[in-house]
């Protein structure tokens, strides 16, 4: 005689939203106290350097260049593009390196889904914990470039959460994705494509120097708007394209967390 079976029951879709990111930020935080504050002390140190090399040794040798039709000293005019590239690293750096150990390594996400935390708590912590780095590369920087009397209109103020709204939307496409990564042999991807948006996004010299045809691809990339960005602010020249610019990390912000969150949900709640 059989016994009849029961049907299993359907378990119920686990919430995008447990509401506790601040659990996931505040252990980050406790890791990178007792272990990693040196690697992100370093990463400050890198635009420092070049912003003294050539912005203050070449420039010298320059003089000025021009930006929106007025004549800007050159340690001025990188000094603003040097602080994107170090809102982009410190973003990058976070949302890619250290998640794809957690991920894929640390085995730490599939920890932390299975307790009340969701998907959406995960990236937004790890999110949130690149933006710390942001802020701190974002204040130091603007300390050094404040006492070099670089920063040449009181609107360089805003510079700082400009450069974090940098940070917001290459973390949450980083985040995004190193969820499709499988070895560290495809971080290698990440670094590929950082060079050149560093060489080439106006960061050392106007972009007016390129034809227009690769002006158009250049404007495409998003370190070019940041540094646009924060380049009129931080002169005081400031266009209505810095509208279009920060359009431009909304996009990235909202499509970026959308693709973290749903990779997240797909890997680790099966």
């Amino acid at each position: 005689m059989s016994v009849p079976t029961r049907a299993p029951r359907l378990r119920p879709l686990k919430s995008l939203y447990g509401g506790n990111t601040r659990a996931v930020f505040a252990r980050g935080l406790r890791v990178i106290a007792r272990n990693n504050y040196l690697i992100v002390l370093t990463g400050f140190f890198e635009p420092v350097f070049y912003l003294l090399s050539m912005g203050l040794g070449l420039g010298a040798l320059i003089g000025t260049v021009e930006f929106y039709g007025v004549e800007v000293p050159y340690a001025a005019f990188i000094a603003p593009a040097l602080m994107a590239v170090s809102a982009m690293n410190g973003a990058l750096y976070d949302s890619t390196m250290n998640v794809f150990f957690k991920m894929r390594y640390g085995k730490l996400y599939d920890q932390m889904l299975a307790t009340s935390l969701g998907p959406l708590d995960v990236a937004l912590g790890e999110i949130l914990l690149a933006l710390f780095r942001g802020l701190l590369y974002a204040s130091g920087f603007m300390v050094v470039t404040t006492l070099l009397g670089l920063n040449l209109a009181w609107t360089a103020l805003l510079a700082i959460p400009a450069a974090l709204i940098v940070a917001f939307g290459f973390a949450a496409v980083g985040l995004a994705a190193t969820s499709f990564m499988k070895s560290f042999q495809h971080l290698d991807l990440v670094y590929f494509v950082m060079l050149p948006m560093f060489l080439l996004s106006a960061t050392f010299f106007p972009i007016d120097v390129y034809p227009e045809a690769v002006q158009g691809v250049i404007k495409a990339l998003p370190l070019w708007h940041a540094v646009d960005m924060i380049r009129q602010l931080t002169t005081g020249l400031i266009q209505p394209t810095i509208w279009g610019h920060l359009a431009y990390f909304g996009a990235m912000i909202l499509l970026g967390v959308t693709a973290a969150t749903l990779r997240l949900r797909a890997l680790f709640l099966k």
